[in-house]
């Protein structure tokens, strides 16, 4: 099993060195081959349907999963892993497609990944160890249920352009607009939902969202045959052909490389590339960033789980990072790897990132070949699609699980995260989950610092300890949060005493706090004329005192390895005599 260095390691391309360092033949390709097209006929539904989602035409989902799978599958380090446009991205990107257009979402994307790459130098890679669970599945779940608030206008096809930012107002003007539903977009939705839900029962190894958009683009084609609209991609969506006349539905072409700001900005307008523009996309590009680092790290981790392999964080982060700062020339807007592909991946035999390479390729001849077909896809059938896939990205039977068993903070934090995502911000949530964990833990660490007066326990102390002396133990770390209140006890404890003996075994740490408050302790003792001696000192609490210079002083302050020679010393006449 490598160790944890390999784990956080880095290296371009770290996955497939290995794969081909291991020793890649014929039968592994085959394997590659099946499980790269299985995917890639998974992924030409879902790729448009986040591409719609994160408020952009349907191709731009497309060109995002055929650049990034292909890029981060050469130069990542999870051998496994499937990278595209994702359904947790869809909050960030919304927004931004919505102010500054497709322009700006791509702008946004490469400056994303260039901190990808910044964060994978830093060897940021086990940032993922320190998000507890509580705030992953906060946030999670508040992107699911934004993501599916966002579907409800396609689902019940209703009249609205754009809805409004904050969510309270998302859901206000979906009220306003209800009664204004259409039924064949509504009878669309649920048969395509319907099948969703069923066809798992059949325990087939086709997805069920395949069958589902097969049923729903049937179900909309008779309709439509009946001289009943229903609104599809083809319908919703158009594009200049390479002659000026106008097509429906999805160009098919190859992506084209083209600078980003020189594609269609707000209203079709071109954004002024400059300094300020790139400042004002910084936030959403930390957050795309972050996302993409906690997203493609879970599901790596997920996939060892899965394979037995280890992947590289570090490499997967640069990996990521490369693929997200050339997608974006070619159209495509922020990746990442997206779990349920990757495990269908795996599921379906995958040997290595060829196969990502080989699911590219699918996707390619998907979108030259199918672009005519896709066209008929109606907006109420991928509504539902999604619906689906925000139900299984909020992980909800865990979010029931914590919500019972979990300890008060954390549900605290969960709800914390969960709220703030849903009705302001990822990033806000994700920063204030990590805040309050972060801050609950310390909490939590610094209740079980105590001091316990020992000076009767036989087992500890062999021998009765002179009048006026107390033997007081401390136990657990003596930091910021704990320290001040600890020494406290103690004054308070030995208030009348005429010396202490603090037997320190059961203190690990000693911080700048802690060593403060001893001493203001040392110091009080002095002006009372307490006696201190200080026993079993562990080594960090011991190079900290040495470190910081704070010697024995005469009569006052003395040091001693065990409590044992700190009660036999006790037991002179001389310092037992009043």
């Amino acid at each position: 099993m490598p160790d944890r260095a390999h784990l956080f390691s880095l290296r371009l391309g770290h996955a497939l060195r290995e794969v081909l360092a291991e020793g890649y033949n014929r039968k592994k390709f085959g394997k590659d081959i099946l499980a790269g097209i299985t995917v890639g006929i998974i992924a030409i539904p879902l790729a448009m349907a986040l591409a719609i989602a994160s408020g952009v035409a349907p191709q731009y989902g497309l060109y995002t999963a055929i650049i990034a799978g292909f890029v981060i599958a050469l130069t990542g380090g999870s051998r496994y892993s499937i990278s595209g446009p994702t359904a947790a991205f869809v909050v960030i990107l919304y927004p931004v497609a919505i102010k500054y257009g497709l322009s700006g979402l791509l702008i946004a994307t490469a400056l994303s990944g260039v901190l990808l790459i910044f964060m994978a130098i830093m060897r940021l890679g086990r940032l993922i160890e320190y998000i507890p669970e509580s705030v992953t599945l906060g946030f999670t779940g508040g992107i699911a249920v934004v993501i599916a608030t966002l579907q409800l206008k396609d689902f019940f096809g209703l009249p609205i352009n754009d809805l409004p930012e904050h969510y309270i107002d998302k859901i206000a003007v979906l009220a306003q607009h209800l009664p204004q539903l259409t039924w064949p977009s509504l009878l669309v939705a649920s048969v395509t939902l319907a099948v969703m839900l069923v066809w798992p029962k059949f325990k087939t190894i086709i997805p069920a969202h395949l069958p589902a958009l097969f049923v729903g683009t049937a179900l909309a084609l008779v309709l439509l045959q009946q001289g009943i609209e229903v609104d599809t991609i083809g319908s919703r969506f158009s594009y200049l052909d390479h002659d000026g006349s106008l097509g429906n539905g999805i160009p098919p072409y190859l992506p084209y490389f083209d600078w980003p700001w020189l594609r269609p900005g707000p209203d079709g307008e071109l954004l002024n590339f400059s300094w300020q523009l790139v400042k004002d996309l910084l936030t959403a590009a930390f957050a795309m960033a972050m996302l993409g680092a906690i997203e493609s790290l879970l599901c790596a981790v997920v996939l060892d789980g899965m394979s037995g392999r280890r992947h590289s964080a570090n490499s997967e982060l640069m990996g990521q990072g490369i693929g997200n700062i050339i997608t974006p020339f070619f159209g495509g807007i922020t990746a990442t790897a997206a779990l349920a592909r990757s495990a269908a991946n795996l599921k379906a035999g995958a040997q290595s990132p060829i196969a990502s390479i080989i699911h590219a390729i699918v996707l390619l001849l998907g979108l030259v070949l199918l672009a005519p077909l896709l066209s008929y896809v109606p907006m109420a059938a991928l509504a539902s699609l999604l619906i689906i896939v925000a139900w299984n990205m909020s992980e909800a039977h865990k979010a029931v699980l914590l919500l019972k068993t979990a300890p008060r903070s954390d549900i605290w934090v969960f709800i914390t995260c969960f709220s703030l995502t849903v009705l302001f911000d990822m990033v806000i949530a994700i920063t204030a989950g990590i805040l309050l964990a972060a801050l609950l833990f310390v909490k939590e660490i610094a209740a079980m610092s105590k001091v316990t007066d020992i000076s009767s326990n036989r087992k500890q102390v062999e021998h009765p300890v002179p009048n006026g002396w107390q033997v007081l133990k401390i136990s657990g770390p003596l930091f910021f949060a704990a320290a001040d209140r600890i020494f406290s006890d103690i004054a308070r404890l030995s208030e009348h005493s005429k010396g202490i003996i603090l037997y320190m075994d059961g203190v690990p740490l000693l911080d700048a706090g802690g060593l403060s408050a001893l001493n203001k302790l040392i110091s009080k003792c002095a002006k009372s004329k307490t006696s201190l001696m200080i026993a079993e000192l562990q080594f960090q609490p011991l190079r900290t005192l040495a470190k910081a210079g704070v010697q024995p002083i005469e009569g006052q302050l003395s040091f001693y390895p065990t409590l044992r020679e700190a009660l036999e010393l006790l037991q002179q006449p001389a310092l037992n005599s009043d």
